[in-house]
């Protein structure tokens, strides 16, 4: 857990404790507010029922007035779309609350009712179908259940004791108002009727006792000016004139006509009850007043209880980070510091170290020094301890990566010392086993000598590959293009199973550039010795190459026991990022290739292949391509057409004197040695050695080794003395008289050129069983080195794992 979050936690503890308690605190004071809202929702919902009622009133009493003959239909007209107004603002408002009473939910359901039963009502008032009774009951009924709703609301959960006292008084006044208006709707009953019968006396009579009740209620439990407001509405002229006639009605008894028209009846009644509703409308926006101050009292309160949570909470947070943030902040620090050591500065250090040269004389202890502190400022605290701490580990990294650096810069100088010295050795016994074979005529001596320098071919391959790990290159310079078939066939003579590789189809005209000639053969020897290596000995290892647009594409194909797919990828992961260090020996040749390819941008590949074995592709980029003379005649069509791509003949790399061997390419006039064979360019061009082939070729071997590794122009053979090439891609050179051994030459480094050959001695004659038995020892050297010889435990193949 990181530290920041410990010191969260540390106060998050009293914090969720305090944040606890507080909200227990507010509970309460949230609470109010919240009730005290719904209340407030409740009241304005209550003023719109008291206007409703008001219509509804109306409406009953046009209504009766239309059933009784007493009025018109335009009057009830009016009287209901006034209500349907109503309405539609008391539907929109109860939509607003979000929790009622019981009683006033129950109230607030029979109204919908009503509502949509108040069509049918008003249809049958238009037809005259109803009577007056059910007529004053059905809005009796829903009046009724309005006044019920105001009087509910008093119920709700919280609501202060005198407010709810004037709620209720608010409902007293509108069932005041509702008695009134059932006392006009009786007396249009009585007048219709021709006076009071005893029911309609009883009910008039109760109408006033209700009217006095109600008020009294209003009186007791509302405030005084709400009685003031009352008593000073009804004492008008209008109000007068509605009790003298109310009195009037009153005394009249049953049986008996009413002396007053309905005519002056309805506008004092009408009169009346527009009064009621004034007073009625003051005293609905006092209620709400009140419920709307009680709840921003309680709001404010509520949220001046939050506010001083929130105020404690800030403070103790601000605290905890005024205290924490120094120490986290120098943390994060050393932490990024750390990052940047390890993800980007310690391996651009190695990387870095890594390359050859890198140290330039310099001691580890100076490169470490030179590396700087990843971690500034310290101090003397802990933090400050862990950081000088850390800089301490980072600088003796640094030193013994470059400690290590050195380390391996003195092997890869031991290499080269070594390799070097193995190429002059191999130089020298090039040079003895030339002089031994020029003279020699035994041809059990002479299986000997061919076998011995056969094997100096691959002593030579091994020391470049030395060379190449070590950090050096091949020391040859071509001064020509050399074509791609050649390069391949140099490339099989300098391994031991040469003549198991059979070339495929080569297409004509692709060259390898003269720069690249050595390290382009040294590639594919590797790739064919390790193919004949893990194949069956009696198969045939396939070479095949072919344009693909700007490049080249070698495939080496094999018939072995091929490798996994895991162990697949893990070899060309290597060989598309070769090892800045030495390697595995075990895989050297694995890790020249990858060296070599990387320096001309060649991709060397392993794939598996349809059959047994694998398939090593080389593809070769445009920079290493040369354009050479195709050297096959162009390939004709069925129809006599020339080719647009001509490709050379398959044909196996034979021993000598096969039919099918290779003539040595030339470029540009010039006839070329073996490419690949050796390390470096010599100073002093070794002698001539011959030997006679039936009746037509000498088979000579002449090879250009280095007594170092610096390098130097090659000092080609001239073309006047190269007849072909040899089974170990060794350059056939011509004899000057039939009969005749060309002489030993000059070993003084003087080069030798066409028509500025030094005189020769005349060679002593030979006769054609001599010049036979010398070339069945050659043939069975070559056969003796590469079949009777052990295999060495120190191979420089590259490794491939059987499956």
């Amino acid at each position: 857990m990181k530290i920041n979050r410990r010191l969260v936690l540390l106060v998050t503890a009293p914090l969720t404790v305090a944040v606890t308690f507080s909200v227990l605190a507010l509970a309460p004071a949230t609470n109010q507010a919240l009730q005290a809202n719904r209340l407030t929702a409740m009241v304005d919902v209550a003023a719109s029922a008291g206007d409703l009622t008001h219509q509804l009133q109306r409406e009953r009493a046009a209504a009766t007035a239309l059933v009784s003959k007493q009025g018109d239909a335009d009057a009830f007209q009016t009287t209901s779309a006034a209500t349907d107004k109503s309405i539609a603002t008391f539907n929109s408002k109860i939509g607003g609350l979000s929790e009622v009473p019981g009683s006033a939910q129950a109230n607030l359901d029979r109204i919908k009712r009503f509502m949509d039963e108040l069509p049918a009502l008003r249809a049958q008032v238009r037809s005259g179908s109803s009577t007056i009774s059910a007529l004053a009951f059905g809005y009796r009924i829903v009046i009724a259940d309005l006044n019920g709703y105001r009087d509910g609301i008093a119920q709700a959960d919280g609501v202060d004791a005198d407010i709810a006292d004037r709620i209720r008084a608010a409902a007293a006044l509108s069932e005041a108002a509702e008695h009134t208006a059932q006392q006009q709707v009786t007396v249009m009953r009585a007048q219709a009727a021709g006076g009071f019968t005893v029911a309609s006396q009883r009910t008039f009579d109760a109408s006033r006792l209700g009217y006095t009740e109600s008020t009294g209620v209003l009186f007791g439990l509302g405030p005084s000016e709400w009685r003031t407001w009352l008593e000073r509405t009804l004492s008008g002229p209008k109000a007068l004139e509605a009790r003298r006639l109310e009195d009037q009605i009153g005394r009249t008894g049953t049986s008996r006509g009413i002396d007053v028209t309905p005519k002056a009846w309805q506008q004092a009644s009408d009169d009346r009850q527009t009064l009621l509703r004034s007073v009625e409308k003051r005293i609905d926006a006092s209620v709400y007043a009140t419920v709307s101050k009680e709840r921003t009292q309680l709001l404010w309160t509520a949220g001046a209880e939050v506010a001083l949570v929130l105020l404690t909470l800030v403070g103790a947070v601000v605290v905890a980070v005024r205290l924490g943030r120094v120490m986290i902040r120098r943390l994060r620090d050393l932490r990024n510091a750390a990052h940047e050591v390890a993800h980007t500065g310690l391996p651009a250090v190695m990387s870095e170290l890594s390359r050859p040269g890198a140290l330039s004389g310099s001691t580890p202890e100076q490169v470490a020094e030179r590396s700087g502190n990843p971690v500034g400022t310290t101090g003397g605290d802990e933090i400050g301890e862990v950081g000088e701490a850390f800089n301490a580990v980072h600088h003796e990294a640094v030193r013994l990566a470059a400690q290590q650096a050195r380390v391996h810069e003195q092997f890869a100088e031991t290499l080269v010392r070594v390799a070097r010295r193995g190429a002059q050795l191999t130089s020298v016994m090039v040079s003895e086993l030339d002089a031994v074979q020029r003279d020699e005529a035994d041809p059990e001596r002479m299986k000997t000598l061919f076998a011995l320098d056969h094997l100096a071919i691959r002593m030579e391959r091994n020391t470049n590959n030395l060379l190449v790990l070590g950090g050096y290159g091949n020391a040859r310079v071509r001064s020509a293009d050399i074509g791609c078939s050649t390069v391949i066939v140099a490339a099989a003579q300098q391994i031991e199973r040469f003549d198991r590789v059979s070339l495929g189809v080569i297409e004509s005209g692709i060259g390898i550039a003269a720069r690249a000639v050595h390290d382009v053969a040294h590639i594919l020897a590797e790739l064919l010795d390790n193919a004949t290596r893990f194949s069956p000995p009696d198969a045939q290892v396939g070479v095949a190459v072919w344009r693909l647009w700007d490049r080249a594409v070698v495939q080496i194909v094999d018939e072995g026991v091929g490798i996994t797919a895991e162990r697949r990828a893990v070899h060309n992961a290597a060989l598309r990022e070769p090892q800045a260090g030495i390697g595995d020996v075990r895989s050297m040749g694995l890790h020249v290739v990858a060296r070599l390819a990387a320096r001309h941008g060649i991709v060397v590949e392993l794939r598996d292949s349809s059959g047994p074995g694998t398939i090593a592709e080389v593809t070769l980029p445009a920079g290493v391509l040369a354009a050479v003379p195709e050297e096959t005649a162009p390939a004709q069509g069925a129809d006599g057409q020339e080719r647009a791509v001509r490709y050379e003949a398959p044909r196996p790399i034979s021993a000598l004197g096969h039919p099918g061997r290779r003539q040595p390419g030339t470029a540009g006039g010039r006839a070329g040695r073996p490419v690949g064979g050796g390390i470096g360019a010599r100073k002093d061009a070794d002698a001539a050695r011959t030997s006679h082939e039936g009746d037509a070729n000498t088979a000579t071997d002449v090879r250009e080794r280095a007594t170092t590794a610096a390098p130097h122009p090659v000092h080609d053979e001239p073309v006047s003395r190269i007849a072909g090439v040899s089974s170990s891609g060794l350059p056939l050179r011509q004899r000057n008289t039939p009969q005749q051994w060309p002489s030993l030459g000059n070993r003084g480094g003087t080069d030798q050129r066409s028509g500025a050959a030094a005189p020769r001695p005349s060679p002593r004659r030979r006769d054609s069983r001599q010049v036979s038995d010398v070339l069945a020892a050659y043939a069975q050297g070559i056969s003796r080195s590469t079949n009777t010889r052990g295999r060495s435990a120190t191979d420089d193949d590259t490794e491939r794992t059987k499956k």
